[in-house]
């Protein structure tokens, strides 16, 4: 059986300030706090920001939560609907982990 979950990529929006870095943005604050609520409730099994110089991220949920509270989820970050971030869902498998 595949493992798959749906991921969230996370892109600067129109609000991102580019001369400033990630954790100076304002908003960026809400948007941890929003994702930790899931990470308690063991719906995350880890985020974080890429470090390729393009404030982009991701979170990746834990196995088993379905499409649509993923995509709800994230469009309830405060950061995506104050336009600091966008947020993009797509389906991944998993295809090794230890």
């Amino acid at each position: 059986m595949q493992d798959v979950r749906f991921i969230v990529i996370h892109r600067p929006g129109p609000r991102w300030q580019p001369q400033k870095s990630l954790f100076e943005q304002d908003g960026v604050r809400d948007h941890v706090a929003h994702y930790r609520l899931w990470l308690e409730q063991g719906k995350l099994l880890a985020g974080g920001p890429f470090l390729d110089g393009f404030a982009a991220g991701m979170m990746v949920p834990s196995a088993g939560i379905p499409e649509a509270e993923v995509r709800a989820f994230a469009q309830a970050d405060p950061a995506v609907s104050t336009g600091l971030l966008t947020a993009d869902v797509q389906r991944w498998m998993v295809g090794m982990k230890g």
